[in-house]
């Protein structure tokens, strides 16, 4: 007898449906083929276990499962549920009318239980593009799927709960999300405050700038100055995610496997801070089996690169490229995969070796050449993808012992939804883009147009300071961040000055 069930296979951020196709004839064999991998082959011991738990077993006759297309690699236990339904089914165990309808996928555990799994988001949705019933997984990835709307998900406890639901003797229950509901309850839930910050009114007003443009920033200062408290505060004030995005984010970290059991839609942007250890592979994404990196577990959020010159210069220089492109591509022999990555970059480092250059009060202890030497470890043109290089300075006691709470996250983020807006209605015409930081050279020179007064301004400061063309393309971009937060339809000379003084490091004095 054959009997045919459904599953899926992630590819990137996407899912590819998968047909795994049982037969039960005479003989005594059991194979899986249609490239499986390990833990598929394994899976006739879950699933001979978890059936024997509840009276079933695998019939001691040739069982050949076919898993569909044959050229896509499966991976991982997923498919445990799938291939389990699919041999009670064609062993005339249980009911087969109805598995044409669903998509089911699941992990099985030695008693019959069901465990969680990855990439539920993207299978619930390609479930729905091709006119699935319904979706049957565990009961922990539920109200991940359920935020798809048109689609029945049963999430079940163990395989025995499934089996009774297909035979139409005690049914699952529904889960049923309101998406919209769900999605306005978790907005801008952020635990930090830019209140809770003493002080640092220039940096702030940078960070600000940033989070109106899209714009990315390094902070340099010694240690203690409060390079990563602020980092930490800054998703508090971007503008809240759309819809849309929250969707495309809650893909990408469904696939990674980085969703709660208890989330169904990530709400607010989200926010990666990896240590300097981290490998160009986990950066990036990749593996054999491609699997998004950080910068994409960033995508439309923050991703916070502390200490900076401690990461090894390869991993560095892998940003380069999603920088300027916002998304990943990566290449494999069989597949090409491509990741969003459209992440804000902030990064913080301290000015020399042993943190104390250009101090007020402490000493610089590092020997001559060290300052320069140590700033070398970031490439220039790394250095010149990022818009605003701010100097952190240290709080002062006074301002430390004051009990006066700052400017808060809520004021800052209605001045930046403001200069939002209006970038919005200039780039209504320009798909993808939507902030300034995003705009190309052809945007730039249309939407940024400087007078005279703005031009010598902007003249002197790259003669002095020795500016590449793209530092000057980032200038004129923070300034026309800048005037849109006041208001402003035209880049004024005051709006040049105020972009370039945030290029700390392309100072002629610095680590000399």
């Amino acid at each position: 007898m054959l009997a045919k069930t459904y599953g899926a296979a992630i590819c990137g951020v996407r899912a590819m449906m998968v047909t795994v196709e049982v037969s039960v004839d005479a003989g005594v064999y059991f194979a899986i083929v249609g490239l499986p991998d390990s833990a598929v082959k394994e899976s006739q011991q879950r699933i001979a276990t978890a059936l024997s738990q509840y009276g079933f077993h695998i019939p001691g006759k040739k069982v050949i499962v076919n898993m569909a297309p044959a050229d896509i690699r499966k991976e991982g236990a997923s498919y445990d549920l799938t291939i389990a339904i699919g041999i009670m089914a064609a062993s005339g165990n249980m009911r087969s009318d109805d598995l044409d309808k669903y998509v089911i996928m699941g992990e099985l555990s030695l008693d019959g239980s069901l465990r969680p799994i990855k990439g539920v988001l993207p299978i619930a949705i390609e479930a729905r593009r091709l006119h699935y019933k319904g979706i049957i997984l565990p009961r922990e990835n539920a109200r991940e799927a359920a935020i798809v709307n048109n689609l029945e998900v049963y999430g079940a406890d163990n395989i025995k709960q499934v089996i009774d639901h297909l035979n139409g003797e005690e049914y699952l229950q529904q889960t049923i999300v309101d998406t919209r509901a769900e999605f306005a309850s978790h907005l801008n839930q952020y635990d930090c405050d830019f209140a809770d910050v003493k002080g640092q009114e220039s940096i702030k007003r940078a960070l600000e700038i940033a989070a109106a443009g899209g714009h990315n920033v390094i902070m340099i200062g010694p240690p203690g100055s409060g390079k990563t408290m602020l980092a930490k505060r800054l998703p508090s004030i971007l503008p809240p995610l759309s819809l849309e995005e929250s969707l495309e984010t809650t893909q990408i970290h469904s696939v990674a496997g980085k969703m709660n059991k208890e989330d169904s839609l990530i709400a607010v942007r989200p926010y990666r801070s990896p240590h300097h250890t981290i490998s160009d592979v986990a950066l990036c994404g990749g593996g054999i089996n491609p699997q998004p990196g950080e910068i994409s577990l960033a995508h439309n959020g923050v991703l916070f690169l502390d200490e900076l010159p401690e990461f090894k210069r390869t991993v560095l220089e892998v940003l380069r490229q999603p920088l300027e492109d916002r998304h990943v591509t990566i290449s494999r022999a069989k597949t090409t995969v491509d990741f969003p990555a459209s992440f804000m970059l902030v990064a913080a480092m301290n000015p020399c070796p042993c943190g104390y250059y250009n101090h007020p009060t402490i000493e610089c202890t590092c020997p001559a050449g060290a300052v320069n030497k140590y700033l070398n470890k970031i490439s220039g043109p790394l250095l010149d993808r990022i818009d605003l290089q701010i100097e952190v300075i240290p709080v002062p006691f006074n301002e430390l012992a004051n009990k006066k709470a700052g400017e808060s996250s809520e004021v800052i983020r209605a001045r930046v939804i403001a200069a939002r807006k209006i970038q919005e209605e200039r780039f209504k015409d320009c798909p993808g883009i939507h902030c300034n930081a995003q705009m190309s050279t052809k945007l730039s020179n249309r939407f940024c147009v400087l007078d005279e007064p703005s031009k010598e301004r902007l003249k002197l400061a790259m003669e002095s300071l020795g500016l590449s063309a793209r530092a000057y393309d980032r200038i004129v971009k923070v300034s026309r961040t800048i005037a849109d937060l006041e208001g402003a339809p035209n880049i004024t000379v005051e709006h040049i000055s105020e972009a370039i003084n945030y290029r700390s490091l392309d100072r002629e004095s610095w680590g000399r």
